[in-house]
């Protein structure tokens, strides 16, 4: 059993997982992730951002992902 560094699927699946839970917590608080833009605690804001503005390709990569972990695997 490898981790999700060294396994590009799963190293995926963690950066998806990521992106879609920073988003929807910044969508339920925004004053959560909005006062921390910088330094370590940024990279959640900036997923956060992604998911927002990307939010249709995060959406077809979900389904791609979830199609491949059910089917492929």
């Amino acid at each position: 059993m490898q981790s999700a560094i060294f396994n590009f699927q799963s190293l995926l699946t963690v950066i998806l997982l990521l992106i879609c839970t920073c988003a929807y917590i910044r969508a339920l608080t925004p004053s959560l992730l909005d006062k921390h833009k910088t330094g370590l605690l940024g990279i959640f804001w900036k997923c956060a951002r992604i998911g927002e503005r990307k939010s249709p390709w995060v959406a077809c990569c979900c389904v791609i992902m979830a199609f491949s972990i059910l089917f492929l695997q």
